[in-house]
């Protein structure tokens, strides 16, 4: 297979520097494979990535391509949460979309093997697969094991929720240092239904990565054979010239949805979809927010893992992982099982003897924990094109709730009231100008919310902001309020006291105000510029709504 800078006369100089790098006559001759691989030493679930991109290399290799490793940046959520680094998060990943997509371009790579494994990162590896549209495999570093605190399961959002319980006099300093040890006890993606591991199973879902990528424990040997066999497929596809645009399809995104309302998915992850769609050529009528409630309203809930229940990846991975909980939606006609995979097979071939170990974590489709999926859209006078929150993890009794508004115009104004024992049960907590422009960045709440929820607040408190959730996230807590503030949304004058209607259950979001009040009070109204310089200030200048996908403007 010809190469376009390694073959022929004139490519001499090129080899000459293959050859600097040690390369022989016979790897020249073979296809370059490139192997992104985003390992760091300060993100947990990226710390052994290496590995993982070795393992994929010596399955490249034993198929007779030549691997290259590549690098990738990537932000940790959870190291990042909390401060002004989260406003980098969310930008990284356009970022690293554009990094891959040069590195691979500009080397004539052949085919692709993306080894990430945490929020932003494997979107981004996702964007640029579909961009540079040459064969391509996703393998993921895999999740962390749950921890274990008095004999009980828990994970970094359990200890985010400890860190408001402790600030709430409700555990003691040590109490709250034995969760600190022991909550996060390997490396890997945090253990829950969390962001990084929702895109590591849609990964499965969409076609683009082999069965087990979403769920296989990082610590287990399976996660290098996993990594192996991906190395292998990726020069399968080579073969066959099976590309992203064969497998990222209107279909296959349809799957990945219908999937992140059975599981339980972040909320993050319909910004992601929207955004990788748009790369793979798909527009609005076929990828979007309006879209998402259809979905959910036939697809049952199957799965409630941490942040919504008790159960943690590992156990979604022995009752049979994502394939499991593909072949029963597929056995209820709602999947297309037509779609083709990174496997070289339809979909419908990939799950065909998967089954269900365990109905407690993988519920049947005629027993689910709830007739509609995980994630709802919620529009209305506060959010004209869209908000989402996470259904599956709000306390029943916060699916309907009013409340007079608390207004606050960043997560630090809102963390020191919440801190200050200063929110008061039925308090809708509003936290404004955190959206993509606004920001910038669009952080993520998991400190806001998880202190509500600390302090016992959970099933009194909701929480609205123009910024994002982690997939930790737990409790009437909507987010993507779009137009953002910053963008002249309604949520940038509203006031203390005002009246919010909250109906999750018809997919509301409305503000008592009356046309009049609300055309007086923009008459006075300039939405708040925050000072930022650098990449922010670029981003800010070039990022779309989330209702888009908070891509860039094309």
């Amino acid at each position: 297979m010809k190469n376009i800078f390694t073959d022929g006369v004139d490519m001499s100089s090129q080899r000459s520097l293959l050859r600097a790098l040690g390369w022989t006559d016979e790897e020249m001759k073979k296809p370059i494979v490139g192997v992104i691989s985003a390992q760091s030493d300060i993100i947990p679930g990226h710390m052994h990535l290496d590995m993982i991109a070795k393992a994929v290399c010596e399955g490249v290799i034993a198929a007779g391509g030549k691997p290259v490793i590549l690098p990738s940046i990537g932000v940790c959520d959870g190291i990042a949460m909390g401060h002004a680094g989260m406003r980098y998060s969310l930008p990284s990943r356009e970022i690293i979309a554009d990094s891959a997509e040069i590195l691979l371009r500009a080397h004539g790579v052949q085919a692709a093997v993306f080894v990430g494994n945490c929020d932003k990162i494997i979107p981004g590896m996702l964007m640029a697969a579909a961009r540079v549209n040459i064969p391509s495999v996703f393998v993921s570093g895999g999740p962390m094991l749950a921890g274990r605190v008095h004999g009980k399961k828990t994970s970094l959002s359990t200890m985010f929720e400890e860190v408001g319980a402790y600030n709430a006099g409700k555990i003691s300093a040590d109490e709250l240092k034995d969760f600190e040890c022991n909550a996060c006890p390997t490396c890997g993606s945090c253990s829950g239904m969390f962001t990084a591991n929702s895109l590591n199973c849609l990964c499965e879902a969409l076609g683009m990565a082999l069965p087990g990528n979403g769920t296989i424990p990082m610590v287990y040997s399976q996660r290098l054979a996993l990594a192996k066999r991906a190395g292998t497929a990726v020069m399968n596809l080579l073969e066959k010239n099976i590309r992203p645009s064969d497998i990222m399809t209107k279909a296959a995104f349809r799957n990945a949805e219908t999937v992140d309302m059975a599981i339980g998915a972040s909320t993050n992850t319909v910004l992601h979809l929207i955004a990788i769609a748009r790369e793979a050529g798909l527009d609005d009528s076929q990828v979007s927010v309006d879209i998402l409630n259809g979905i959910s309203e036939k697809t049952p809930n199957l799965c409630r893992l941490a942040p919504a229940g008790e159960h943690y990846i590992e156990e979604l991975n022995e009752a049979g992982g994502i394939s499991a909980v593909m072949k029963e939606l597929l056995d209820a006609g709602l999947l297309d099982g037509e779609t083709m995979t990174v496997s070289g097979v339809k979909l419908k071939e990939v799950v065909q003897n998967a089954y269900n170990r365990d109905p407690e974590i993988i519920r049947p489709v005629d027993k689910p924990y709830s007739a509609q999926g995980g994630l709802t859209i919620l529009k209305g006078n506060l959010a004209k094109e869209g908000s989402v929150v996470k259904k599956s993890a709000v306390d029943p009794k916060m699916l309907v709730h009013s409340g007079p508004a608390r207004c606050f115009d960043s997560e630090e104004d809102a963390m020191a009231a919440i801190s200050g024992g200063k929110i008061k049960a039925g308090d809708v907590v509003v936290i404004r100008y955190e959206g993509p422009i606004g920001g910038p960045g669009m952080r993520e709440m998991l400190t806001p919310t998880s202190a509500i929820v600390g302090a016992g607040l959970g099933d009194t408190v909701a929480l609205i902001t123009d910024g994002r959730f982690s997939g930790a996230t737990r409790g009437a807590a909507i987010g993507h309020v779009c137009p953002e503030a910053a963008a002249g949304g309604l949520i940038g004058i509203l006031k203390d006291g005002d009246i919010i209607d909250i109906d999750i259950t018809a997919c509301t979001l409305n503000a008592r105000l009356t046309d009049e009040e609300i055309k007086e009070r923009y008459a006075h109204f300039t939405p708040l510029v925050k000072p930022v310089t650098g990449y922010l200030a670029r981003y800010r200048q070039s990022v779309t709504s989330a209702s888009e996908g908070a891509v860039f403007k094309k």
